[in-house]
């Protein structure tokens, strides 16, 4: 009987919802995307791809196509009781609110369900009902609008209370909203945060006669459709589009799925597409023109007042324990070695070098921009700290001034005229993941289940990576990694651990596999692990570990020279900040020196130097990223070799 009842009901259920929703078919015409019919029928692409899975491959002329049109129910002849939509403030209560707007609770109570329950909540929009209109201030009327969610990643020291309280929420709702992190942040991971606001999302418009008037805000963006080809990723996708995966994911929900060839997504219209250009690798120095003479500015953070004003450490002792000022020294020295080379090349270049006086967030740039006309200069290197050089770039940008951020990975505010030279570790991983699909190959992953940034990184942007299990040890089995393997390609296999015993594991299940498959083992960013002395480096090299680095030895006659002369001058070899100090600055002056304009340079060739690569790519923010790196490889005679 209950059985029939249950059946019954579900028969009802379907009437009403065959009622409301009305199935037809539509017939594709050529040249017509998801996204036009989508519009056509006042429905979303999700919902044409629900009812016809195959159309997520592309459409072809004649497919028919099942479509869910929606006709609204007869409205009631009752007469509704008037809303006003409120945003609940810090301080008000059920009690006060019907106290301020002449209502009783339980007629509240009935305008909000769920309210009696759950109770007032700071930022929350409720109904107020009101027999006549309501007088309201500005600052109480919303938008009765879904909010969107915010992205933070975090950072070093930051805590849940920390950031709860930069967005105007609490560290139960972050928790909600991602209980990955319930027992803890973890530098790296991206939390989906709703910010409270009272900001008003509609225009809104008080009349004499007390009535509220809303004005929504209508936003009418254009879109084109692009087709997606083959081999093409999400990634790929989104440098040539111009837009961070992120927004491509927003704007396009089906990509949330993998990126399938042949589907059809859309993307801004006032975006222009950044086809791959083959950038010229010619060396920059074989191309010197010099009858313009050129200004290159350096602003260093040597500190020199703070050093003058200490009263109980001598240079010498603060020499040995300031860390930061040997680094600043060691660019310095680097700097001027390229100064050098620069008059050995008979380069027009004047070159002018401030004390930045640094700290983490303030530096004396403005005062020596407005004393200096540091605006009146080709391109200016530096400062060292991230938010300090984007200050500078601020102050340059109306001149179109290039500042050159030297050493930091940072990123914050973007600007036109700031390129970094430091790659990002984001797209470094991204490269590195991209390099290897470009090789056919079957990419697996091994993540240590703490490295939760990692898991989300590439569930979320590279959902082709195949993710190997452990066991309850916290280890991998050769049953485990044996079922994600392919026969017939290369088997890449990443690693993300910082735990000896894991790495140790893996190294030793996967040897004894290589008479069975082809297969490598890859980290997608420094791991200083692998330098233990546990991990054998024999092993390593046989399991030709991948990496990538910023820099690679270098024992070409300019290489050798430079280390030479640096030597002879400075009774000591050279650092990697004085060989990073040499390449910025004597890069700089080539790109100065060329028949092309310095940011024509920038955007059509990519150069060397003594350790460093420089290829700099706009990204969607505007600003200027250096994706030169290298992908280096352990061979079996225990060499280092780059991959290609």
């Amino acid at each position: 009987m209950k059985q029939f009842l249950l059946f019954f009901a579900l028969i009802l259920f379907s009437c009403s919802s065959l009622a409301q929703d009305k199935i037809i078919k539509h017939k594709v015409a050529k040249g017509e995307t998801i996204t036009q019919i989508a519009d056509k029928y006042k429905i979303t692409t999700s919902e044409i791809y629900k009812l016809n899975p195959d159309s997520r491959s592309g459409l072809k002329p004649d497919m028919v196509l099942l479509i869910q049109s929606k006709v609204k129910a007869a409205p009631s002849k009752k007469e509704a009781t008037t809303l006003v939509p409120h945003v609940v403030e810090s301080g008000e209560t059920v009690y006060g609110l019907t106290k301020k707007y002449n209502i009783t609770e339980e007629e509240l109570m009935k305008a909000n369900p769920g309210l009696s329950k759950d109770g007032l909540k700071i930022g929350q929009s409720i109904n107020l009902p009101s027999k006549s209109p309501v007088k309201e201030s500005k600052k109480d009327k919303k938008a009765d609008k879904k909010q969107e969610p915010v992205y933070h990643t975090v950072e070093s020291k930051e805590t849940k209370y920390s950031i709860a309280k930069k967005y105007n929420t609490t560290v139960s709702q972050i928790d909600n909203d991602n209980p990955e992190v319930k027992d803890g942040l973890q530098i790296g991971f991206r939390l989906k945060i709703f910010p409270c606001t009272n900001k008003a999302d509609q225009e809104v418009t008080v009349e004499e006669d007390q009535t509220v008037k809303i004005k929504p805000i209508i936003v009418k963006p254009e879109y084109t459709d692009y087709q997606v080809k083959p081999k093409e990723t999400l990634y790929s996708l989104s440098r040539k589009l111009g837009m961070t995966q992120e927004a491509l994911i927003k704007l396009n929900p089906e990509l949330g799925d993998g990126v399938k060839e042949g589907m059809t997504i859309k993307y801004p219209a006032s975006v222009k597409i950044n086809e791959t250009v083959t950038k010229d690798g010619t060396a920059l120095s074989k191309n010197i023109k010099t009858d313009v003479r050129k200004q290159l500015v350096l602003l260093l953070p040597f500190n020199i007042s703070k050093i003058e004003g200490d009263t109980v450490n001598s240079t010498q002792a603060r020499l040995k324990k300031d860390k930061f000022l040997n680094m600043t020294l060691d660019f310095y020295s680097g700097a001027l070695m390229a100064v050098d080379s620069a008059k050995t090349l008979n380069l027009n270049i004047d070159v002018r070098i401030y004390d930045s006086q640094e700290t983490k967030s303030a530096s004396a740039a403005a005062t020596l921009i407005s004393q200096n006309d540091i605006s009146k200069a080709d391109v200016v290197i530096g400062p060292f700290y991230q938010a300090n050089v984007e200050k500078t770039a601020d102050l340059l940008n109306k001149g179109h001034v290039p500042v050159i951020s030297p050493l930091s990975k940072e990123t914050g505010k973007q600007f036109p005229n700031l390129l970094q030279s430091m790659p990002s570790s984001e797209l470094i991983k991204n490269e590195m993941i991209e390099f290897l699909r470009l090789k056919n190959g079957n990419i697996t992953a091994i993540v240590d289940p703490k490295r939760l940034s990692t898991k989300q990184f590439l569930s979320q942007y590279h959902k082709d990576v195949k993710l190997i299990g452990l066991n309850e040890k916290g280890l991998v089995s050769a049953d485990s990694v044996a079922k994600k393997f392919v026969k017939g390609k290369t088997n890449y296999v990443i690693i993300d651990t910082e735990k000896t015993g894991l790495i140790l594991s893996t190294m030793n299940v996967l040897i004894p596999m290589m008479a069975d498959y082809q297969l490598q083992l890859v980290i997608l960013e420094k791991n200083d692990t692998f330098d233990f002395e546990e991990i054998s480096l024999a092993k390593l090299a046989k399991l030709h570990l991948m990496y990538p680095s910023l820099t690679k030895d270098n024992d070409t006659p300019e290489a050798l020279l430079f280390e030479k002369d640096y030597k002879e001058k400075n009774k000591i070899f050279p650092n990697q900040y004085a060989t990073r100090g040499f390449d910025v600055v004597f890069d700089a002056m080539l790109r100065l020196s060329q028949e092309k304009s310095f940011m024509e340079t920038i955007e059509g060739n990519a150069t060397e130097q003594v350790e460093n690569k420089f290829d700099y790519e706009k990204m969607p923010s505007g600003n200027y990223v250096n994706k030169g790196f290298y992908i280096l490889y352990y061979d079996t005679d225990l060499s280092v070799k780059e991959a290609n």
